[in-house]
């Protein structure tokens, strides 16, 4: 599809992170000069340097920065770009924005303004759909205000009912009710986020289909302003937090030939039905058990998870995307579109696998997985990403780190390229939630193709533990940490630097993890010579090949044949801690007679203050619900605080009573700051004399 001459000769990225680069990437290979935008916080970033030129457009805060539309158009002309990619998020689906662009003389790569006002709009494209003939669950065809006109609605629609603010997205303004009771509570608590994000009061109810055991699937659809449209197959989203995806694959393993081209051709005609030109993609939810599907909404921008569909289908939707934009014609047909071997995304959070609490500071560690054939178009191993080792993840933005995405010739294959892509992948300096990707992805449940939207909440009902480890991969772990062990002993370069060393020998003692849960292994070392240990691990002898070097990043090893990966992360003591099949253990090494003196050691009891409430992360104090005085309950909300575009509740620890509140509303606040602080507990004592 390549053309001698550029379709622009310069387009303005009108984003950040990884999805910035992404972009440039591709408009590079076209030929085609780049102007990135940045904050403050931003003026070192990836996206910056790989551009040809960058404007600085603003302070660190997306409101003031990348959300404002008149720097960005100024930008555009200084620059002299003829054309904008918006990415997503930020302004990519904002039709005055889009307007914007147009009538200053140039090109929103996306589509016009008004199919993004009408499929931006929940209750309007409700109704198109329907008009389309798409299928759409039963609900109410206008606007509602008043919980009275709710609770009269429910009779109709019947339980259970989803409230979605008409304007919103990302899960915000969005309740579900199985009851009278719970229709007033939620109506009135999803309107007023509704508000909040999106200043529109307007509320969709909506019967709520298949509420255990929905699976998420989109269409990713492809217009061109000549009213020609491409259905490019499906991506399977369920796997989600928060109402927001985290791994993604391509096609579905729930999805037939016969049922992909129905809702291929629906998602087609309701682009028809706007006019869209550009890339889109039509969500629905799938009840499994019927194999009915019924509409959500219309992105009409980029969705993250787009590499994906490239993947299989070898179309680059950027490239496409532009030269839509510039008048070109689809040259595809839809009977060309293939579907080539299965593609799976995950998506790198700076967060913990707990709580999904975001994490801040800097990319002490950074090394990105390899592929087997990196100068492929299509690599079997994708990294997207916008940082380095020394990058910053900000407060200030979304805390993805990167996409991570493999391509197999089949699920097996991408599967398998995915955990090992997972294992070699090492970030440090912040938490991140690769331990509940790789965890979730060894699921026999997702192995199976057997997910749903509630499948995080029915494989960890008490939340994420870690990988929990059988038996061979217990005494893998082992015998790769008595390889470090010895390594650091003799301190040497690598294993093979032992030719001229005596073979050693002696009794050692592993202890695996801490507490009640903590298991002692017996290892006898045999010998170590020639790169190689052998060691008798609990009644199993085990030789182990490596070249691995005190403070080398990676372990990799050759363990009775089979290769083995770990991570090493620290070393304190005699405690080893290595990352091994996504999760951080603890193994404290010792000689059998330093394990005896150990065993009349007293353990370290951690002490916990229950009078202080402090913030998990740094961000903004949204709210503060208490004042010093009252009385709180345990586990009662007393503080909201937002970081990285997500509001989290913060719960008094104990009842008491506030003793003083430190933080207003509206405050940016550090790490691990107290914001509220409770009265002493009086002792038994204290209280029977009183």
């Amino acid at each position: 599809m390549s053309v001698s001459k550029p379709v622009f000769d310069k387009i303005l990225v009108a984003n950040r992170g990884e999805i910035a680069c992404r972009i440039m990437r591709t408009a590079h290979k076209m030929g085609i000069e780049t102007v990135a935008v940045y904050s403050d916080a931003d003026r070192g970033s990836e996206h910056v340097k790989m551009a040809t030129q960058a404007v600085h457009i603003g302070a660190s805060p997306s409101a003031e920065s990348y959300l404002v539309q008149e720097r960005i158009t100024e930008a555009m002309l200084q620059t002299g770009a003829q054309a904008v990619h918006p990415g997503y998020g930020f302004l990519s689906e904002n039709r005055v924005f889009s307007q914007a662009v147009e009538d200053i003389g140039c090109t929103f790569i996306g589509p016009d303004a008004n199919a993004i006002l009408k499929m931006g709009d929940k209750i309007e494209s409700m109704n198109i759909a329907e008009a389309a003939g798409v299928s759409t669950a039963p609900r109410y065809s206008g606007e509602v205000h008043t919980v009275e006109h709710a609770l009269e609605l429910a009779k109709d629609i019947g339980y259970p009912i989803i409230m979605k603010a008409s304007s919103g997205g990302g899960g915000k303004g969005m309740r579900v009710a199985w009851n009278d009771e719970e229709m007033i509570e939620g109506f009135v608590l999803a309107r007023d986020e509704a508000v909040a994000s999106f200043g529109d009061p307007r509320m969709l109810i909506q019967h709520f289909v298949c509420p255990h055991d929905g699976r998420h699937i989109e269409i990713q659809v492809l217009g061109d302003k000549h009213g020609n449209y491409l259905a490019l197959n499906e991506r399977e989203c369920s796997i989600q937090r928060r109402h927001q995806k985290i791994i993604e694959e391509a096609p579905s393993p729930f999805v037939s030939p016969e049922m992909r081209k129905a809702m291929g051709d629906q998602a087609k005609e309701l682009a028809a039905a706007v006019n869209y030109s550009s890339a889109g993609t039509v969500e629905f939810l799938v009840d499994p058990q019927t194999a009915k599907w019924y509409f959500l909404e219309m992105n009409t921008r980029l969705q993250v998870e787009h590499p994906i569909t490239e993947h299989i289908t070898g179309v680059d939707l950027v490239e496409q995307m532009i030269r839509v934009a510039a008048g070109e014609k689809l040259t595809m047909k839809q009977e060309d579109v293939p579907i080539n071997g299965w593609a799976i995304e995950s998506r790198v959070y700076a967060e913990d696998s707990v709580n999904y609490l975001p994490s801040t500071g800097r990319l002490s560690t950074y090394i990105e997985p390899v592929a087997s054939n990196p100068d492929a178009e299509w690599p079997d191993v994708r990294v997207d990403s916008g940082v380095v080792e020394g990058s910053e993840i900000s407060v200030y933005y979304d805390p993805m780190i990167c996409k991570l995405i493999t391509h197999g010739k089949d699920r097996n294959h991408a599967l398998q390229l995915m955990r090992d892509a997972l294992d070699n992948y090492v970030i440090k300096g912040l938490e991140h939630n690769i331990p509940l990707l790789r965890d979730a992805i060894c699921q026999e449940t997702f192995i199976s193709g057997d997910t749903t939207t509630e499948f995080l909440n029915n494989v960890y009902p008490d939340k994420f533990i870690g990988y929990q480890l059988d038996v061979d991969e217990e005494s893998q772990l082992v015998a790769s940490a008595v390889v470090a062990y010895v390594a650091d002993q003799l301190d040497m370069l690598n294993f093979n630097e032992l030719k001229n060393i005596p073979a050693i020998q002696g009794d050692l003692v592993v202890t695996l993890g801490k507490g009640d849960d903590k298991k002692l292994c017996e290892v006898t070392l045999i010998s170590a010579t020639d790169g190689v240990v052998e060691m008798d691990v609990a009644g199993k002898k085990m030789t182990v090949e490596s070249s691995w070097f005190p403070g080398q990043p990676l372990l990799k090893a050759n363990i009775n044949d089979k290769q083995v990966v770990s991570q090493f992360v620290n070393l304190q003591g005699s405690t080893w801690s290595f990352r091994f099949c996504g999760t951080v253990f603890d193994l404290a090494i010792r000689t059998a007679h330093d394990e005896y003196l150990n065993q009349h050691l007293p353990e370290r009891v951690e002490e916990i203050d229950l009078n202080a409430i402090t913030t998990p992360m740094p961000g903004v104090c949204i709210s503060i619900a208490v004042q010093p005085g009252d009385e709180v309950a345990a586990g009662q909300t007393v503080a909201v605080v937002e970081a990285m575009k997500m509001q989290n509740n913060l719960v008094s620890p104990r009842s008491g009573i506030v003793k003083a509140v430190y933080v207003a509303a509206g405050e940016s606040i550090e790490n691990e700051a107290v914001l509220i602080e409770l009265e002493e507990e009086a002792d038994d004592e204290e209280e029977e004399s009183a």
